[in-house]
């Protein structure tokens, strides 16, 4: 991850103005606004965040501030303005840098900083992006919050208030399909079905659990097939016979490993 103060040059402070994320192997963009950010100096595709009282622009807005900076793929002579910058593909982010962000129709323009010069505030809002989301029955999501929080939100009203997110309550294995998207800035399903971290915070109610429970729990609790086979003291054949046969249930199966939920082989074992 690099991290870019946006400011104005007009502006003998320097004071930043807002926060460009780009995360390299996902080539993803996210902007944050300082707590003090003023309207009336914010870039004005940004200002419209503040009027919403939210401080984090959605990677979909972060990228459209980076286009309108940037030479456009439908250039007619684009291949030409690409290797006379060296560049052997359309790339957003080594083309911003040719410039550091500086365009002819403002005066902003970019400035790399460390994570370590981010206002506190900035930093403790990170601490409320997702670590990690599992999905549960009843279109529930539990949340796993870097600060260590762990937060269940029930999902139900939510999609059913928004057409678009109704599938999800129709299909449950649609709905198990969520994953974390880029930087911990929300879930996704798919690029047109995603929620944002700070609207999860707000749902969710807070689990008596933190996300070292939650790992402790799945590194005591959950086991592989060759752990199974000896806690039976069987083969890893007879571990297969007993799942296609309904007698065990993993928790997951792929090409390389299947898992179980310890107690289920223990009380196997039992009969």
């Amino acid at each position: 991850m690099r991290i870019f103060a946006i400011r104005d040059e007009t502006d003998v402070r320097r004071k930043d103005l807002a926060y460009l994320f780009y995360y390299e192997m996902e080539k993803c963009f996210y902007i944050e606004l300082p707590d003090d950010a003023d309207p009336w100096e914010t870039p004005l595709i940004l200002s419209s965040v503040l009027e919403k009282g939210e401080k984090t622009v959605s990677a979909y807005w972060s990228k459209t501030w980076v286009r309108q900076r940037i030479v456009p793929p439908d250039r007619q002579n684009i291949g030409q303005i690409l290797r006379d910058n060296g560049l052997c593909e359309y790339d957003e982010f080594q083309l911003l840098m040719l410039s550091m962000g500086r365009c002819v129709q403002d005066d902003y323009f970019l400035e790399e900083i460390r994570e370590a010069d981010l206002p506190q505030t900035v930093k403790d809002r990170f601490g409320r992006k997702l670590e990690d989301v599992i999905p549960l029955q009843k279109r529930r999501l539990l949340i796993f919050l870097r600060n260590g929080q762990v937060k269940c939100c029930d999902m139900k009203e939510y999609f059913q208030e928004r057409q678009p997110f109704r599938i999800l309550l129709e299909k449950e294995e649609y709905f198990n399909a969520v994953d974390l998207q880029t930087g911990g800035y929300g879930v996704i399903w798919d690029r047109n079905l995603n929620i944002a971290d700070f609207e999860l915070d707000r749902i969710g109610e807070e689990v008596p659990l933190t996300g070292d429970d939650f790992q402790s729990f799945v590194t005591c609790r959950v086991i592989n097939a060759a752990q199974a086979a000896e806690l039976l003291g069987c083969s890893r054949q007879n571990i297969s016979d007993l799942v296609k046969r309904g007698r065990l249930h993993p928790l997951k199966a792929s090409g390389k490993s299947t898992l179980f939920l310890k107690s289920e082989v223990v009380k196997r074992s039992w009969q």
